[in-house]
Protein backbone atom coordinates (compact mmCIF):
# COMPACT_ATOMS: atom_id res chain seq x y z
CA UNK A 1 0.00 0.00 0.00
CA UNK A 2 1.46 3.25 -1.34
CA UNK A 3 1.62 6.21 1.08
CA UNK A 4 -0.11 9.41 0.37
CA UNK A 5 2.46 12.09 -0.57
CA UNK A 6 1.97 15.63 -2.55
CA UNK A 7 3.88 16.34 -5.82
CA UNK A 8 5.34 20.03 -4.44
CA UNK A 9 6.27 20.37 -1.38
CA UNK A 10 6.30 24.03 -1.09
CA UNK A 11 2.16 24.05 -1.64
CA UNK A 12 0.82 26.02 1.80
CA UNK A 13 -2.38 23.69 3.49
CA UNK A 14 -5.97 26.04 3.86
CA UNK A 15 -7.28 25.71 6.86
CA UNK A 16 -11.14 25.06 7.32
CA UNK A 17 -11.83 28.43 7.96
CA UNK A 18 -9.69 29.83 5.17
CA UNK A 19 -11.53 27.47 2.71
CA UNK A 20 -14.88 28.59 4.29
CA UNK A 21 -13.47 32.60 3.74
CA UNK A 22 -12.98 31.86 0.18
CA UNK A 23 -15.31 29.99 -0.68
CA UNK A 24 -17.80 32.84 1.20
CA UNK A 25 -16.33 35.81 -0.85
CA UNK A 26 -16.02 33.70 -4.51
CA UNK A 27 -19.94 33.46 -3.81
CA UNK A 28 -20.67 36.95 -2.79
CA UNK A 29 -18.62 38.39 -5.43
CA UNK A 30 -19.72 36.27 -8.76
CA UNK A 31 -23.50 36.21 -7.69
CA UNK A 32 -24.45 39.54 -5.73
CA UNK A 33 -28.61 39.45 -6.46
CA UNK A 34 -30.49 37.17 -7.79
CA UNK A 35 -34.17 36.54 -8.13
CA UNK A 36 -35.45 32.82 -7.58
CA UNK A 37 -39.14 30.82 -7.39
CA UNK A 38 -39.69 28.01 -5.78
CA UNK A 39 -42.16 26.27 -2.78
CA UNK A 40 -41.55 27.05 0.74
CA UNK A 41 -40.55 24.07 3.44
CA UNK A 42 -39.46 23.91 6.70
CA UNK A 43 -40.26 27.47 7.49
CA UNK A 44 -39.69 28.04 11.41
CA UNK A 45 -40.03 31.41 12.76
CA UNK A 46 -38.11 31.96 16.24
CA UNK A 47 -38.39 34.99 18.76
CA UNK A 48 -35.99 36.62 17.53
CA UNK A 49 -37.97 37.91 14.61
CA UNK A 50 -36.17 36.15 11.83
CA UNK A 51 -37.18 33.68 9.31
CA UNK A 52 -35.53 30.48 8.34
CA UNK A 53 -37.01 28.08 5.82
CA UNK A 54 -36.00 26.37 2.60
CA UNK A 55 -36.72 27.22 -1.02
CA UNK A 56 -37.32 23.80 -3.45
CA UNK A 57 -38.58 22.68 -6.41
CA UNK A 58 -39.25 19.24 -7.50
CA UNK A 59 -35.15 18.36 -7.80
CA UNK A 60 -33.07 20.37 -5.39
CA UNK A 61 -33.67 22.53 -2.38
CA UNK A 62 -31.81 25.28 -0.67
CA UNK A 63 -31.61 26.97 2.85
CA UNK A 64 -32.79 30.60 3.76
CA UNK A 65 -32.65 33.31 5.60
CA UNK A 66 -34.71 36.52 5.79
CA UNK A 67 -34.00 38.69 8.75
CA UNK A 68 -36.78 41.00 10.86
CA UNK A 69 -35.49 43.82 9.25
CA UNK A 70 -36.57 42.87 5.45
CA UNK A 71 -39.48 40.11 6.69
CA UNK A 72 -41.07 42.99 8.36
CA UNK A 73 -42.09 44.47 4.68
CA UNK A 74 -43.78 41.33 3.05
CA UNK A 75 -47.17 41.92 2.21
CA UNK A 76 -48.67 38.16 3.01
CA UNK A 77 -48.15 35.64 5.37
CA UNK A 78 -45.97 32.81 4.17
CA UNK A 79 -46.54 28.76 5.38
CA UNK A 80 -45.06 25.65 3.91
CA UNK A 81 -45.86 25.00 0.63
CA UNK A 82 -46.33 28.81 -0.71
CA UNK A 83 -44.41 29.11 -4.24
CA UNK A 84 -42.88 32.64 -3.82
CA UNK A 85 -40.52 34.55 -6.06
CA UNK A 86 -37.35 36.17 -3.72
CA UNK A 87 -34.86 39.02 -4.55
CA UNK A 88 -31.74 37.75 -2.41
CA UNK A 89 -28.07 37.14 -2.53
CA UNK A 90 -25.99 33.98 -2.28
CA UNK A 91 -23.94 33.59 1.02
CA UNK A 92 -22.08 30.95 2.89
CA UNK A 93 -22.35 30.25 6.62
CA UNK A 94 -18.48 29.81 7.62
CA UNK A 95 -19.10 28.42 10.66
CA UNK A 96 -21.19 25.45 9.63
CA UNK A 97 -19.84 25.07 5.84
CA UNK A 98 -23.17 25.45 4.15
CA UNK A 99 -24.75 27.54 1.31
CA UNK A 100 -27.67 29.55 1.71
CA UNK A 101 -29.07 32.11 0.48
CA UNK A 102 -29.94 35.70 2.45
CA UNK A 103 -33.23 37.43 1.00
CA UNK A 104 -33.88 40.82 0.74
CA UNK A 105 -37.60 40.67 -0.43
CA UNK A 106 -40.23 37.98 -1.10
CA UNK A 107 -43.47 37.98 -3.02
CA UNK A 108 -45.73 35.43 -3.88
CA UNK A 109 -45.33 34.22 -7.69
CA UNK A 110 -49.85 34.14 -8.06
CA UNK A 111 -48.54 37.23 -10.03
CA UNK A 112 -46.85 35.09 -12.43
CA UNK A 113 -49.18 36.03 -15.99
CA UNK A 114 -48.83 39.61 -15.20
CA UNK A 115 -45.20 38.99 -14.86
CA UNK A 116 -44.72 36.98 -18.27
CA UNK A 117 -46.76 40.02 -20.02
CA UNK A 118 -43.95 42.07 -18.38
CA UNK A 119 -40.86 40.27 -19.34
CA UNK A 120 -42.01 39.48 -22.89
CA UNK A 121 -42.36 44.00 -23.16
CA UNK A 122 -39.65 44.29 -21.55
CA UNK A 123 -37.57 41.84 -23.80
CA UNK A 124 -39.28 43.38 -26.78
CA UNK A 125 -38.77 46.83 -26.07
CA UNK A 126 -34.76 46.22 -24.73
CA UNK A 127 -34.40 44.41 -28.17
CA UNK A 128 -35.28 47.83 -29.93
CA UNK A 129 -32.55 49.37 -27.71
CA UNK A 130 -35.25 51.69 -26.06
CA UNK A 131 -33.42 51.02 -22.17
CA UNK A 132 -30.00 51.76 -23.70
CA UNK A 133 -27.85 54.41 -21.90
CA UNK A 134 -26.83 56.04 -25.42
CA UNK A 135 -30.51 57.23 -25.45
CA UNK A 136 -30.60 58.82 -22.32
CA UNK A 137 -30.86 62.22 -22.14
CA UNK A 138 -28.81 64.31 -18.87
CA UNK A 139 -30.79 65.91 -16.33
CA UNK A 140 -30.43 69.62 -15.57
CA UNK A 141 -28.49 70.45 -12.50
CA UNK A 142 -30.49 73.36 -11.72
CA UNK A 143 -34.01 73.16 -13.21
CA UNK A 144 -36.05 76.18 -13.54
CA UNK A 145 -39.11 74.53 -13.85
CA UNK A 146 -40.43 70.79 -13.20
CA UNK A 147 -43.79 69.59 -14.16
CA UNK A 148 -44.92 66.49 -11.83
CA UNK A 149 -47.58 63.91 -13.69
CA UNK A 150 -49.04 62.27 -10.33
CA UNK A 151 -52.13 61.55 -8.42
CA UNK A 152 -52.76 64.95 -6.90
CA UNK A 153 -54.45 63.56 -3.73
CA UNK A 154 -51.95 60.37 -2.99
CA UNK A 155 -48.78 60.89 -0.82
CA UNK A 156 -46.19 61.08 -3.47
CA UNK A 157 -47.16 64.38 -4.96
CA UNK A 158 -47.01 65.63 -1.21
CA UNK A 159 -43.40 64.13 -0.50
CA UNK A 160 -41.61 65.97 -3.42
CA UNK A 161 -43.24 69.05 -3.37
CA UNK A 162 -41.84 69.22 0.51
CA UNK A 163 -38.63 67.60 -0.68
CA UNK A 164 -38.07 70.68 -3.48
CA UNK A 165 -39.48 73.28 -0.72
CA UNK A 166 -36.68 71.92 1.27
CA UNK A 167 -33.88 71.39 -0.40
CA UNK A 168 -34.24 74.19 -4.10
CA UNK A 169 -37.17 76.09 -3.52
CA UNK A 170 -37.01 78.29 -5.91
CA UNK A 171 -37.63 75.54 -8.28
CA UNK A 172 -41.32 75.94 -10.57
CA UNK A 173 -43.09 73.51 -10.00
CA UNK A 174 -46.36 72.47 -11.83
CA UNK A 175 -48.77 69.11 -11.20
CA UNK A 176 -50.66 67.59 -13.97
CA UNK A 177 -53.14 65.34 -12.27
CA UNK A 178 -53.58 62.29 -13.76
CA UNK A 179 -54.59 58.98 -13.03
CA UNK A 180 -52.26 55.90 -11.88
CA UNK A 181 -54.13 53.24 -11.48
CA UNK A 182 -56.60 51.76 -13.39
CA UNK A 183 -58.14 50.82 -16.91
CA UNK A 184 -57.99 54.74 -17.91
CA UNK A 185 -54.67 55.63 -15.82
CA UNK A 186 -51.78 54.99 -18.85
CA UNK A 187 -53.81 56.85 -21.63
CA UNK A 188 -54.15 59.91 -18.49
CA UNK A 189 -50.93 59.87 -18.25
CA UNK A 190 -49.68 59.51 -21.49
CA UNK A 191 -52.07 63.07 -22.50
CA UNK A 192 -50.14 64.67 -19.65
CA UNK A 193 -46.62 63.42 -20.74
CA UNK A 194 -47.32 64.78 -24.15
CA UNK A 195 -49.01 67.77 -23.17
CA UNK A 196 -46.04 68.57 -20.96
CA UNK A 197 -43.30 67.51 -23.57
CA UNK A 198 -45.35 69.91 -26.13
CA UNK A 199 -44.78 72.69 -24.26
CA UNK A 200 -41.38 73.08 -24.15
CA UNK A 201 -42.11 74.53 -20.89
CA UNK A 202 -40.25 72.61 -18.25
CA UNK A 203 -36.52 71.35 -18.03
CA UNK A 204 -37.76 67.78 -16.74
CA UNK A 205 -40.79 65.76 -15.91
CA UNK A 206 -41.23 63.45 -13.17
CA UNK A 207 -43.46 60.65 -13.26
CA UNK A 208 -44.38 59.76 -9.70
CA UNK A 209 -46.98 57.25 -7.52
CA UNK A 210 -46.56 55.89 -4.19
CA UNK A 211 -45.65 51.69 -3.89
CA UNK A 212 -47.87 48.77 -4.61
CA UNK A 213 -48.61 45.19 -6.46
CA UNK A 214 -47.95 44.89 -9.93
CA UNK A 215 -51.57 45.27 -10.86
CA UNK A 216 -51.47 48.46 -8.88
CA UNK A 217 -48.68 49.41 -10.96
CA UNK A 218 -49.38 48.01 -14.06
CA UNK A 219 -50.21 51.24 -15.86
CA UNK A 220 -46.61 52.10 -15.92
CA UNK A 221 -46.36 48.84 -18.03
CA UNK A 222 -48.26 50.27 -21.35
CA UNK A 223 -46.12 50.26 -24.68
CA UNK A 224 -47.35 53.43 -26.08
CA UNK A 225 -46.59 55.22 -22.85
CA UNK A 226 -43.07 53.52 -22.79
CA UNK A 227 -42.73 54.57 -26.76
CA UNK A 228 -44.17 58.43 -25.67
CA UNK A 229 -41.21 58.68 -23.29
CA UNK A 230 -38.60 57.44 -24.90
CA UNK A 231 -39.48 59.54 -28.01
CA UNK A 232 -40.01 62.57 -25.44
CA UNK A 233 -37.44 65.91 -25.54
CA UNK A 234 -37.62 66.39 -22.14
CA UNK A 235 -35.67 64.32 -19.64
CA UNK A 236 -37.85 62.12 -17.40
CA UNK A 237 -37.42 60.72 -14.31
CA UNK A 238 -39.75 57.45 -13.53
CA UNK A 239 -40.35 57.37 -9.53
CA UNK A 240 -43.02 54.51 -9.48
CA UNK A 241 -43.42 53.18 -6.38
CA UNK A 242 -40.86 51.58 -3.85
CA UNK A 243 -36.97 50.97 -4.18
CA UNK A 244 -37.88 47.35 -4.95
CA UNK A 245 -40.60 47.94 -7.64
CA UNK A 246 -40.37 48.19 -11.47
CA UNK A 247 -41.85 49.04 -14.19
CA UNK A 248 -40.89 49.37 -17.72
CA UNK A 249 -41.22 53.19 -17.34
CA UNK A 250 -38.27 52.60 -15.06
CA UNK A 251 -36.58 50.94 -18.01
CA UNK A 252 -37.55 53.60 -20.23
CA UNK A 253 -36.39 57.24 -18.49
CA UNK A 254 -33.70 58.92 -18.42
CA UNK A 255 -33.03 58.29 -15.07
CA UNK A 256 -34.81 55.88 -12.50
CA UNK A 257 -35.77 57.12 -9.03
CA UNK A 258 -36.26 54.41 -6.31
CA UNK A 259 -39.24 56.45 -4.76
CA UNK A 260 -41.05 60.01 -5.38
CA UNK A 261 -39.17 61.63 -2.96
CA UNK A 262 -35.87 60.49 -4.45
CA UNK A 263 -36.49 61.91 -7.44
CA UNK A 264 -37.08 64.97 -6.12
CA UNK A 265 -33.67 64.67 -4.62
CA UNK A 266 -32.19 63.92 -8.07
CA UNK A 267 -33.96 67.37 -9.94
CA UNK A 268 -32.85 69.93 -6.80
CA UNK A 269 -29.81 71.68 -6.27
CA UNK A 270 -27.43 69.62 -3.68
CA UNK A 271 -26.12 72.32 -0.93
CA UNK A 272 -25.24 70.19 1.83
CA UNK A 273 -22.85 67.79 -0.27
CA UNK A 274 -21.19 67.17 2.65
CA UNK A 275 -23.67 66.68 4.88
CA UNK A 276 -24.60 63.85 2.92
CA UNK A 277 -21.42 61.99 2.20
CA UNK A 278 -21.85 62.04 5.87
CA UNK A 279 -25.18 60.21 6.08
CA UNK A 280 -23.92 57.88 3.55
CA UNK A 281 -20.98 56.94 5.69
CA UNK A 282 -23.48 56.40 8.49
CA UNK A 283 -25.71 54.18 6.58
CA UNK A 284 -23.04 51.92 5.30
CA UNK A 285 -21.87 52.11 9.01
CA UNK A 286 -25.43 50.71 10.23
CA UNK A 287 -25.46 48.29 7.51
CA UNK A 288 -22.35 46.73 8.41
CA UNK A 289 -23.46 46.67 12.08
CA UNK A 290 -26.12 45.03 10.79
CA UNK A 291 -24.86 42.63 8.41
CA UNK A 292 -22.72 41.57 11.71
CA UNK A 293 -25.70 41.55 14.12
CA UNK A 294 -27.87 39.38 11.98
CA UNK A 295 -24.44 36.88 11.34
CA UNK A 296 -24.29 37.15 15.19
CA UNK A 297 -28.61 36.72 15.57
CA UNK A 298 -28.15 33.51 13.47
CA UNK A 299 -25.12 32.17 14.90
CA UNK A 300 -27.18 32.19 18.29
CA UNK A 301 -30.85 31.18 16.33
CA UNK A 302 -28.69 28.13 15.53
CA UNK A 303 -26.63 27.14 18.34
CA UNK A 304 -29.89 28.02 20.53
CA UNK A 305 -31.92 25.47 18.34
CA UNK A 306 -29.10 22.74 18.54
CA UNK A 307 -28.56 22.97 22.67
CA UNK A 308 -31.49 22.44 24.99
CA UNK A 309 -29.77 21.44 28.42
CA UNK A 310 -26.83 22.92 29.06
CA UNK A 311 -27.82 26.21 30.87
CA UNK A 312 -24.39 27.42 32.01
CA UNK A 313 -23.24 27.08 28.25
CA UNK A 314 -26.24 28.98 26.66
CA UNK A 315 -25.73 31.55 29.43
CA UNK A 316 -21.53 32.00 28.40
CA UNK A 317 -22.59 32.36 24.54
CA UNK A 318 -25.55 34.53 25.45
CA UNK A 319 -22.73 36.75 27.24
CA UNK A 320 -20.46 36.77 24.59
CA UNK A 321 -22.97 37.88 22.33
CA UNK A 322 -24.12 40.63 24.73
CA UNK A 323 -20.68 41.44 24.96
CA UNK A 324 -20.13 41.84 21.33
CA UNK A 325 -23.36 43.57 21.22
CA UNK A 326 -22.20 46.61 23.85
CA UNK A 327 -18.86 47.20 21.89
CA UNK A 328 -20.76 47.22 18.67
CA UNK A 329 -23.15 50.09 20.01
CA UNK A 330 -20.21 51.88 21.60
CA UNK A 331 -18.49 52.15 18.31
CA UNK A 332 -21.46 52.71 16.32
CA UNK A 333 -22.59 55.58 19.26
CA UNK A 334 -18.99 57.34 18.97
CA UNK A 335 -19.36 57.28 14.72
CA UNK A 336 -22.17 59.10 15.25
CA UNK A 337 -21.04 61.39 17.94
CA UNK A 338 -18.35 62.47 15.55
CA UNK A 339 -20.89 62.55 12.59
CA UNK A 340 -23.32 64.33 14.76
CA UNK A 341 -20.32 67.15 15.61
CA UNK A 342 -19.57 67.56 12.06
CA UNK A 343 -23.22 67.96 11.09
CA UNK A 344 -23.63 70.78 13.98
CA UNK A 345 -20.48 72.43 12.99
CA UNK A 346 -22.08 72.91 9.33
CA UNK A 347 -25.58 73.67 10.72
CA UNK A 348 -23.51 76.72 12.62
CA UNK A 349 -21.90 77.85 9.49
CA UNK A 350 -25.17 77.78 7.88
CA UNK A 351 -27.26 79.43 10.78
CA UNK A 352 -24.12 82.49 10.22
CA UNK A 353 -25.60 82.92 6.79
CA UNK A 354 -29.17 82.84 7.70
CA UNK A 355 -31.52 85.63 6.35
CA UNK A 356 -33.22 85.78 9.55
CA UNK A 357 -30.95 89.01 10.61
CA UNK A 358 -31.94 91.00 7.11
CA UNK A 359 -35.95 89.65 7.48
CA UNK A 360 -35.85 91.00 11.03
CA UNK A 361 -34.10 94.36 9.62
CA UNK A 362 -37.01 94.55 7.18
CA UNK A 363 -39.55 93.83 9.63
CA UNK A 364 -38.22 96.57 12.01
CA UNK A 365 -37.99 99.18 8.92
CA UNK A 366 -42.26 98.08 8.31
CA UNK A 367 -42.85 99.10 11.92
CA UNK A 368 -41.22 102.35 11.51
CA UNK A 369 -43.21 103.28 8.14
CA UNK A 370 -46.42 101.82 9.67
CA UNK A 371 -45.87 104.32 13.22
CA UNK A 372 -44.78 107.19 10.96
CA UNK A 373 -48.41 106.36 8.40
CA UNK A 374 -50.66 106.27 12.30
CA UNK A 375 -49.03 109.82 12.92
CA UNK A 376 -49.41 110.91 9.83
CA UNK A 377 -53.24 109.59 9.49
CA UNK A 378 -53.74 111.45 13.03
CA UNK A 379 -52.31 114.80 11.84
CA UNK A 380 -54.49 114.66 8.95
CA UNK A 381 -57.80 113.81 10.62
CA UNK A 382 -57.35 116.59 12.88
CA UNK A 383 -56.58 119.10 10.23
CA UNK A 384 -60.10 117.83 8.66
CA UNK A 385 -61.56 118.25 11.75
CA UNK A 386 -60.55 121.68 12.57
CA UNK A 387 -61.51 122.76 8.89
CA UNK A 388 -64.85 121.39 9.81
CA UNK A 389 -65.29 123.29 13.03
CA UNK A 390 -64.80 126.52 10.76
CA UNK A 391 -67.19 125.57 8.40
CA UNK A 392 -70.06 125.40 11.01
CA UNK A 393 -69.23 128.41 12.49
CA UNK A 394 -69.80 129.66 9.40
CA UNK A 395 -72.87 128.32 8.30
CA UNK A 396 -73.92 129.37 12.21
CA UNK A 397 -73.39 132.93 11.36
CA UNK A 398 -75.60 132.72 7.55
CA UNK A 399 -78.26 130.54 9.72
CA UNK A 400 -81.85 131.69 9.83
CA UNK A 401 -81.98 130.43 13.53
CA UNK A 402 -79.76 133.17 14.87
CA UNK A 403 -81.75 135.80 12.74
CA UNK A 404 -84.63 134.98 14.54
CA UNK A 405 -82.73 134.77 17.83
CA UNK A 406 -82.30 138.75 17.08
CA UNK A 407 -85.67 139.55 17.11
CA UNK A 408 -86.79 139.07 13.75
CA UNK A 409 -88.99 137.38 12.35
CA UNK A 410 -90.29 134.61 9.14
CA UNK A 411 -93.94 135.13 7.47
CA UNK A 412 -95.27 132.62 5.44
CA UNK A 413 -99.04 132.19 3.63
CA UNK A 414 -99.40 128.22 2.80
CA UNK A 415 -95.91 127.23 3.57
CA UNK A 416 -94.67 130.09 1.42
CA UNK A 417 -92.14 133.15 2.30
CA UNK A 418 -93.94 136.34 1.87
CA UNK A 419 -91.18 138.59 0.28
CA UNK A 420 -93.98 141.13 -0.63
CA UNK A 421 -96.99 142.90 0.36
CA UNK A 422 -98.08 141.51 -2.71
CA UNK A 423 -97.88 138.61 -1.83
CA UNK A 424 -100.91 139.05 0.61
CA UNK A 425 -104.34 140.85 0.73
CA UNK A 426 -107.01 142.12 3.44
CA UNK A 427 -108.54 138.71 5.64
CA UNK A 428 -105.49 136.35 4.18
CA UNK A 429 -104.47 134.06 7.35
CA UNK A 430 -100.39 133.87 7.45
CA UNK A 431 -98.13 132.47 9.85
CA UNK A 432 -95.11 134.11 11.50
CA UNK A 433 -92.07 132.28 13.14
CA UNK A 434 -90.26 133.50 15.39
CA UNK A 435 -87.67 132.09 17.59
CA UNK A 436 -89.54 130.03 19.75
CA UNK A 437 -92.61 129.14 18.14
CA UNK A 438 -94.98 130.17 15.13
CA UNK A 439 -97.70 133.19 15.23
CA UNK A 440 -100.82 132.30 13.42
CA UNK A 441 -102.16 135.90 12.30
CA UNK A 442 -104.88 137.40 10.05
CA UNK A 443 -104.13 140.16 7.73
CA UNK A 444 -106.49 143.09 8.16
CA UNK A 445 -104.36 145.64 6.03
CA UNK A 446 -101.14 146.11 4.12
CA UNK A 447 -99.07 149.11 4.01
CA UNK A 448 -96.32 149.88 0.97
CA UNK A 449 -92.72 151.54 2.47
CA UNK A 450 -90.81 153.10 0.04
CA UNK A 451 -87.23 152.81 0.08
Amino acid sequence: MKNFTTSASHETAFTVSQLNRQIQQLFEASLPWILVEGEISNLAKPGSGHWYFSLKDDKAQIRCAMFKGKNAAVRFKPKDGDMVRLRARVTFYGPRGDCQLSVESMESAGEGALQQAFERLKNTLQAESLFAPEHKKPLPTKPDRVAIITSPIGAAVRDMIIAFRRRFPLTELTILPSLVQGQDAAKNILRQLQRADGSGHFDAIILGRGGGSLEDLWSFNDETLARAIFAAKTPIVSAVGHETDFTIADFVADVRAATPTAAAELLSPDRHQLVRQIEQQEKQLVRRMSRILEQSQQQLDFMTKRIRHPKDRIEQQQNQLDQLKRRLQHSMQRKMLEQQTQTANLAHRLEKNSPTQHIDQNRQKLKDIDARLARALNSTLTNKQTAFARIIDKLNLVSPLNTLARGYAIASKDQQVIRSVNNVGKGDLISVRVEDGVIHCQVEATNRVIR
